[in-house]
This record gives structure tokens, C-alpha cells and sequence, in this order.
């Protein structure tokens, strides 16, 4: 049985640490003014105290307060992130047991920097399928704990933050907030990875398991991003019957700002209908889509026709048109 979905509630959450570019050039071969000419990144957030199901507790419970929903009202938990607290149990479980959702599923979502888009499908379907009534979707990354701060080609760029939405369903048909997507995977492991565990090599009292810091072959990025994403994003808005002018908020992956700037040239959609935060909070990966649609709710900016829009490890690549016209 399908129903009708809404957006019942946003929010978002830093921690509470504020790193300059002055600092980064203290520990590694850069400047603040080579970080803002190439990234226009000035300032990021990082979680010396808190773990990634810290940072997506924080933003549940306010879900929670801004909807007037229980914890025990909650059917279903999505957390996005590619820098988890283990590998198991899913951080979606810890955030499950941090705020006492004793009567949801819980479970994680890893698509990098698309992340938060794919766990949107993701619950959308679930709650389509009418099973389930209210779904917490969360992006939270810690990717300060993942970073190595000898590589300066990565470690310019990244900040902590976690952002989220609580989505519901309903009755109302004129409140259907999804209007279309496109998600797209396309493999290229090389380009950029973190994490990885290495095999044994031996059966010995000293073998024990490593991961590996976050890398990317940043020049590759950019090619991707700049060649392939406008590509997908005119295709995905021509099959959607979707004209750039009917645009009128587009919440991108907060990659760096050039990236985005470059997104803007080519879709030819101005600059000001951007949701942009990665002057402040650098580059968040899957949560920076999340920071920004709550930012741009919480300024008023509800139009008909918002496209959200991340691209990341993997390849992969998500393109989501929202109705935010009927959100309070």
C-alpha cells in the first residue's frame, strides 16, 4: 500500500571544536591563503570527545523535540556514514540506544558523500511500502579520525558534523515531499577510499587487524565532478520534466566551494539559490547535504522544486527533487 510522505522535522549539529586553517599550517605544509584559493574552506568542526553516533544522537533528539514525537514512536533509523564507530553493531543501533527507540529498526547506509541521498531512498521505501510510519534519516561523519595529517591534499579539506530529518507518513496527498530521483553508482575504487582492511598474510600470535587513513587523487575528483555530475543532474532534470529555472534550492554535496561554483556555472542556476556551508564546516561528507537542507528550512527557504545532489567514493552519485513548499 503506498502512501504519502512528509518532512516532519530537521536539524543539524557541529561539535563544538573550531579549527582555522592557521592551525592545519602549523602541523603539515600549507596556508590559510592556499586553502581558500583552492577550497574556499576557512574554518571546520572536529569531534575530539564525541564518536559518530554521538554527533547523530544529538541530531535525532532534536528531531525528536522539533516533531513532539516519543522515541518509542520511531519504526525505523537510517544513519549514512562512511566513518563509523565500528564496523559492527551499525551506528544506527548506537543512536537507536542513545536516544531509547525501543521499537525501531536500525541499521547504516555507506555511500560517501551521496550518503545521506541513498538513505533518503532507502527510507522512503520502507515507508512507502506502509509498515512503517516514522523514519529517522541521519548523515554523521567523524572524518577528523580517519584523516592523516601528513597528506595535506586531503586533510585541508574535511570537518565533522551530522544532519538529519525525521520523515512521516500521512493521509494528506498535497504534502508528498518526494517528487524524483536518480542514484547512480559507478565503479572507481582507486580514486578514493578509506578504511580498508588488509588480508593476513600469516597465522602468527602478532597478526592483528589495521585500517587504512582516508585518501583521494584529488585532480581525479574534480575531472569526475566537473565533467560527469552536471551531465547526470541535466539528464536527471530533463527526465523529470524540469526546467533550471523552476529551481529553487539546490542542496549540494559540500565538497569545496570551487566545485560548487563550478555546479553553478553549468547548470546555469545562480549561485544564490545554493545551500553552501563548506566555508565553516569544510567538507563533511555525507553529512554536508543534511547541514544543508536544515539550513535552508531554517531560513525559510521552502520552494516546490529543490534539488538535492551528492557525489562521491565509489563513484557514486545521487540527484533528489524535493517538494519543500509544504514544510513548516
Amino acid at each position: 500500500m503506498n502512501k504519502t510522505i512528509k518532512l516532519t522535522a530537521s536539524a543539524h549539529y557541529v561539535p563544538a571544536k573550531i579549527v582555522k586553517n592557521q592551525k592545519l599550517s602549523q602541523i603539515m605544509d600549507t596556508n590559510d591563503q592556499w586553502i581558500q584559493q583552492h577550497t574556499g574552506i576557512q574554518t571546520r568542526h572536529y569531534a575530539t570527545k564525541q564518536n559518530t553516533s554521538d554527533l547523530g544522537a544529538k541530531v535525532a533528539q532534536q528531531l525528536l523535540h522539533a516533531s513532539g514525537l516519543t522515541a518509542a514512536e520511531v519504526d525505523l533509523i537510517v544513519v549514512a556514514t562512511i566513518t563509523p564507530d565500528a564496523l559492527t553493531p551499525a551506528t544506527a543501533v548506537l543512536v537507536q540506544q542513545k536516544i531509547g527507540a525501543v521499537n525501531a529498526l536500525a541499521f547504516d547506509v555507506s555511500a560517501a558523500c551521496s550518503g545521506f541521498i541513498f538513505a533518503l531512498s532507502t527510507a522512503e521505501k520502507f515507508l512507502r511500502s506502509g509498515q512503517y510510519q516514522h523514519a529517522i534519516v541521519i548523515a554523521s561523519e567523524v572524518n577528523s579520525k580517519m584523516l592523516d595529517f601528513q597528506d595535506r591534499t586531503s586533510a585541508v579539506f574535511f570537518g565533522d558534523g551530522a544532519g538529519g530529518v525525521l520523515l512521516s507518513t500521512t493521509a494528506d496527498p498535497t504534502l508528498e515531499l518526494f517528487r524524483g530521483e536518480k542514484l547512480l553508482t559507478k565503479p572507481a575504487p582507486e580514486m578514493i577510499h578509506s578504511g580498508r582492511i588488509p588480508v593476513i598474510q600469516k597465522i602468527a600470535a602478532d597478526q592483528y587487524p589495521t585500517l587504512d587513513a582516508f585518501y583521494q587523487d584529488g585532480r581525479a575528483v574534480y575531472n569526475f565532478v566537473t565533467t560527469n555530475v552536471p551531465r547526470y543532474l541535466k539528464k536527471f532534470l530533463l527526465e523529470q520534466h524540469v526546467k533550471n529555472q523552476q529551481i529553487g534550492l539546490v542542496v549540494p554535496h559540500q565538497a569545496n566551494l570551487r566545485l560548487i561554483e563550478q555546479l553553478s556555472q553549468q547548470l546555469d542556476i545562480p549561485l544564490s539559490r545554493f545551500a553552501i556551508n563548506v566555508a565553516e564546516y569544510g567538507n563533511t561528507s555525507s553529512a554536508g547535504v543534511a547541514i544543508g537542507l536544515d539550513q535552508a528550512l531554517k531560513a525559510g527557504k521552502h520552494p516546490e522544486y529543490a534539488l538535492l545532489t551528492g557525489f562521491g567514493a565509489g563513484l557514486t552519485f545521487g540527484g533528489m527533487l524535493l517538494n519543500l513548499s509544504q514544510v513548516k
